[in-house]
C-alpha cells in the first residue's frame, strides 16, 4: 500500500510540475511579451517584435540625430517600398499606436538614411556623442568635385558617407550635397587604405557603389513602428530614381588641358555659348514638363565630355530621345515655348528628326533613337534628294551629369558613344563636318518615295 501511494504521489508531483511549466510559458507568451512590446507580428518575417536589433539601432540613431539637430531622412529602399505600399495607413498612424513591428524588425545588416549636409550646422562633436551612445562610426571623405574646376580649391575634402554600427546592425548615412541645378548629389563610397574593410559587409550597401544624383525631395514626417522619421513626400518617385541615379562627373582635369591650347574666348564664341545654354535650359524645361527623358547627343555630348563646355563653332544644341518616349504634343509644346519648328524629317516609325529655331540662328536638333537586337540608331534625311541615312551606336544606358548648371542625362558608356559618332580622333577639333559622310557610324538607308516627301520632309 505504501509503495502504491509513493507511485501515485510521484505521478501527481510530475503532473503538477508540468502544469506549472505550461502556465509559465503561456504567461510569458501572452502577457509579458505583449506588455513589453515584443509580441509576434502577423507579417511574415516580422516575428522578432519591437525588441529587434535593427529597431533598437534605428531608435537610438533617431534619438541621436534629433538631439543634435542632424537633418536626416529615411531613404532605405526596402523600407520605403513597404511604406509606399501602405502610405495612407502610415500617414494616419498616430504616434506610438502601432501594435506590430512591420518595417524595422526584419533581420537586415543596414538601414539607410540621407543627411542634407548643407543644412547641418553642428558637425563638430557629433562623433564623440555617437560613440558615447554605443555606436562605432566610420567617416568616409573624398575631394569635393564642385571645386575641381578651381585650381586653388581642387582637392578639398568633404564627408560623403557615415557608417555607424550598434551591435550587429549598422546605419548607413549617405551625405547629400547641394549642386547647381537645385538637385542633390552623393559621392562614391571608396574606402581608404587604412580603413577596416571588415567593419561591416560594405558590398551589401545599397548606396555608394557609384556617385548618384536625385531631385530635391519634399519631406514629410511619419510614424513607423512607434518611431517618428522623415521620408520623401513622394516615396514612389524617390524609389524610381534609385536604380537610375548614377552620376558621371565632368572631366575637369582633361578639360583644362584641352582648353589651355584650344579655348576660344572671343566675343562671338562667348555670345554663342550663352545663347546655346539658354536654349538647352529652355529645351530641358519643356521636355521635363512633358515627362520626356532626353540626353546630350552629338556635338553637345562631345563638348561636355571633352571640354566641359559648349563647342563654340557647333552652331546648334543636340539632344537624343528614345522613340518610345515620343509624344505627339512635343512640337506644340516647343512652339508654345517660343521655339518654332524649323523642319521635321522622317516618321515616328522610321528616322524621325525634329529641329527647332532658337534665337540668333542657334538651332535645337532632336534625334530619335531606335533599338535593334545588338545596336541602336538614329536617322537622317537629305531634303533635296530624300536619301535616308542611319547612324549606328552600341547599346548604352543613361547617367546623370552636371552641364551648364543643370542636371542632365548623358550616355553612361560615353567613350563608346562618342567614338561611334566621331571616331578615335574625337579629341582633335574638326570645324568642317559633313553629316552625310564625316561620321564613321553613318551608312545609307535607302530613299523616301516621292509620294511620301510631303509627309517626311516638312518646313525645310
Amino acid at each position: 500500500m505504501s509503495r502504491i501511494n509513493k507511485n501515485v504521489l510521484l505521478a501527481l508531483l510530475t503532473l503538477t510540475s508540468s502544469a506549472f511549466l505550461l502556465f509559465q510559458l503561456y504567461y510569458y507568451k501572452y502577457y509579458l511579451s505583449a506588455k513589453n512590446g515584443t509580441g509576434s507580428s502577423k507579417s511574415k518575417g516580422n516575428r522578432i517584435g519591437f525588441d529587434s536589433t535593427q529597431w533598437r539601432a534605428v531608435k537610438k540613431f533617431i534619438m541621436l540625430t534629433s538631439s543634435q539637430n542632424v537633418p536626416v531622412f529615411l531613404i532605405d529602399p526596402w523600407i520605403l517600398e513597404l511604406i509606399n505600399k501602405n502610405l495612407e495607413q502610415v500617414k494616419n498612424a498616430s504616434q506610438g499606436s502601432a501594435s506590430d513591428c512591420r518595417f524595422l524588425c526584419v533581420p537586415r545588416d543596414f538601414t539607410a538614411f540621407a543627411l542634407q549636409y548643407h543644412l547641418w550646422k553642428n558637425e563638430d562633436g557629433w562623433f564623440p556623442i555617437a560613440e558615447n551612445m554605443g555606436f562605432q562610426c566610420l567617416k568616409i571623405e573624398s575631394k569635393d568635385p564642385r571645386l575641381d574646376g578651381i585650381d586653388s580649391l581642387s582637392g578639398t575634402e568633404i564627408p560623403l558617407h557615415y557608417v555607424c554600427k550598434l551591435a550587429t546592425h549598422a546605419v548607413h548615412v549617405v551625405v547629400f550635397h547641394e549642386r547647381s541645378g537645385n538637385y542633390l548629389w552623393h559621392g562614391h563610397l571608396r574606402l581608404k587604405g587604412h580603413m577596416d574593410r571588415k567593419f561591416v559587409p560594405f558590398r551589401k550597401l545599397q548606396f555608394g557603389r557609384y556617385p548618384g544624383a536625385f531631385d530635391r525631395p519634399e519631406l514629410q514626417q511619419v510614424t513607423i513602428d512607434g518611431l517618428d522619421v522623415l521620408i520623401p513626400k513622394d516615396p514612389g518617385h524617390f524609389l524610381e530614381e534609385v536604380p537610375h541615379s548614377r552620376f558621371i562627373e565632368c572631366r575637369y582635369k582633361e578639360a583644362r588641358a584641352f582648353l589651355q591650347y584650344l579655348d576660344d574666348n572671343s566675343v562671338d564664341a562667348m555670345a554663342f555659348r550663352k545663347r546655346a545654354k539658354e536654349l538647352l535650359q529652355l529645351a530641358a524645361k519643356t521636355l521635363n514638363e512633358l515627362g520626356v527623358p532626353f540626353w546630350l547627343s552629338s556635338g553637345t555630348c562631345l563638348g561636355w565630355y571633352r571640354q566641359c563646355s559648349i563647342i563654340p563653332y557647333s552652331k546648334d544644341v543636340d539632344l537624343g530621345i528614345f522613340i518610345q518616349d515620343y509624344k505627339p504634343d512635343i512640337i506644340l509644346a516647343f512652339q508654345n515655348a517660343g521655339l518654332p519648328l524649323k523642319h521635321k524629317f522622317g516618321k515616328v516609325e522610321d528616322s524621325l528628326e525634329l529641329s527647332f529655331q532658337g534665337k540668333d540662328d542657334v538651332k535645337l536638333d532632336i534625334f530619335f533613337f531606335y533599338e535593334e537586337t545588338d545596336h541602336m540608331w538614329n536617322g537622317g534625311t537629305q531634303a533635296k534628294t530624300g536619301k535616308k541615312f542611319k547612324y549606328l551606336f552600341p547599346k548604352f544606358t543613361l547617367c546623370w551629369t552636371e552641364f551648364v548648371d543643370m542636371k542632365v542625362h548623358v550616355p553612361c558608356e560615353t567613350v563608346d558613344y562618342i567614338e561611334a559618332n566621331y571616331g578615335k580622333t574625337w579629341k582633335i577639333p574638326v570645324q568642317t563636318w559633313d553629316w552625310k559622310s564625316s561620321p564613321p557610324n553613318v551608312q545609307p538607308n535607302g530613299i523616301w518615295p516621292i509620294s511620301e516627301w510631303d509627309e517626311v520632309i516638312q518646313l525645310y
